[in-house]
């Protein structure tokens, strides 16, 4: 450290141990320091909006001890300002939970002016100070860190909750950066219960705010006989859960929220039923994927799970010809994960009903047998079999493909003209 700087390690590293979790990465905050003098010091300048370094050896971030104030709206709308004569009390104060305004010196004593520690041990998530209302991000992160942490039986305070009420029906989270809203969402999905953060957001009237196209789906009926949980919103949600507990990864888990958004457009005269929901959903699914600029490859699977998963529930019932239609859809040949994850999603489709959580999934496993069939023959085959060139090799390599799939699904053969 530079002069007369000291150094405390901040934020996730501290809480996180205090927990007794994993600490995955450590963050610093200098007291005491200008940039000069980390600049002497050998630590490599990183930060665009104030200032960030990397320690030389280990490369962990330091940033200098600063305060900020608010000067506009939304992530932006903020002046920070750092020095040598800004305490370290003055830079956790502006931190947004109390268990992540804990320091530790490089003593391993804790300085801790919020009482997170006590936050930690009641199992409480805390706002540090009246200017969380400031950032609208802090909203997500709340709902994440209450995602991530109430399998441990964290709550979140009810004064807490007050104000980001508040800050939704003041407005102020509108002006959240979509990139943003992805960002924090991305991470929460990968948490053991992540549909704790949907529901968060809905209770303090976010949802309807940043997630428009989910929370039309509450409220929304389904029928009894095949819906026990009948609200179109628990159930998504309930599939979300699912697919989680399957182990499903990040593109699988945003396909099984957005799998069922069409049937929040579904006409008021035909419910409970959702016929035609499928194509419904495809342009919801695209809408707010594009809003908060969800990876292409992401976007797209999920559209496709959208339009296609109730066509994989029915693969018994379906013509060969049609299962080759949804293999071509996918664009399976190319890209086999993308049924991996269509499967990830229907079963936790068929499982996130109330009653139904340990259904068997047997389509599953023709649809794997059914493209590894189909699979199996390729252009090269027709070339080496059949007395034919140009379009015709690909006609005839799609009409002994779908042969394939049928003997692969049912079992027995059928007559092809060659």
């Amino acid at each position: 450290m530079p002069g007369e700087a000291q150094r405390y390690l901040v934020g996730g590293a501290v809480r996180d141990a205090l927990l007794g979790l994993a600490v995955a990465d450590r963050d610093w905050v200098v007291v005491g320091a200008t940039p000069e003098a980390m600049d002497r010091a050998g630590y490599q300048a990183v930060g665009r909006d104030f200032p960030v370094f990397l320690h030389p050896l280990t490369k962990e971030e330091h940033a200098l001890a600063r305060t900020e104030r608010k000067a506009g709206h939304g992530y932006h709308g903020f002046v920070f300002q750092t020095g040598p004569g800004v305490a370290l009390a003055d830079d956790l104060a502006r931190r947004d939970l109390t268990i992540n305004a804990i320091a530790c010196d490089e003593a391993g004593q804790h300085i801790d002016p919020y009482n997170g520690r006590a936050d930690l041990a009641a199992r409480v998530l805390r706002h540090v100070s009246p200017a969380f209302v400031e950032d609208p991000v802090r909203i997500l992160r709340l709902a994440r860190y209450y995602t991530r942490f109430a399998p441990l039986g964290f709550t979140v305070a009810d004064e807490t909750r007050a104000l980001c009420r508040q800050m939704v029906a003041s407005g102020e989270v509108d002006h959240l950066v979509p990139e943003r809203v992805w960002a924090e969402t991305e991470r929460a999905l990968m948490c053991d219960e992540p549909a704790a953060f949907f529901y968060f957001l809905r209770e303090i009237g976010a949802l309807a705010r940043l997630f428009p196209e989910l929370d039309s789906l509450f409220g929304v009926p389904q029928p009894t006989r095949y819906h026990p949980e009948v609200d179109c919103g628990i159930h998504t949600l309930l599939v979300l859960s699912l697919a989680a507990a399957q182990g499903a990864g990040p593109v699988a888990r945003y396909a099984a929220l957005c799998h069922d958004y069409g049937k929040g457009l579904t006409p008021a005269r035909i419910l409970p039923g959702h016929r035609g929901h499928e194509e419904r959903g495809v342009e919801p699914t695209d809408i707010a994927s594009r809003r908060m600029g969800v990876p292409r490859q992401t976007r797209e699977t999920a559209c496709l799970a959208a339009r296609w998963h109730t066509h994989l529930h029915r693969i018994t019932q379906l013509t060969p010809d049609t299962v080759m239609t949804l293999f071509e859809a996918l664009d399976v040949f190319r890209r086999p994960e993308r049924l991996e994850d269509l499967i990830a999603v229907c079963v936790a489709d068929v499982r996130g009903r109330l009653g139904y959580e340990t259904r068997a999934y047997p389509q599953a496993e023709m649809a794997r047998k059914a493209l590894e069939a189909a699979r199996a023959l390729s252009g090269a085959d027709v070339i080496t079999h059949y007395d034919l060139t140009g379009p015709a090799v690909g006609e005839k390599l799609r009409e002994l493909r779908v042969q394939a799939v049928h003997e692969a699904i049912h079992g027995r053969q059928t007559t092809h003209a060659s």
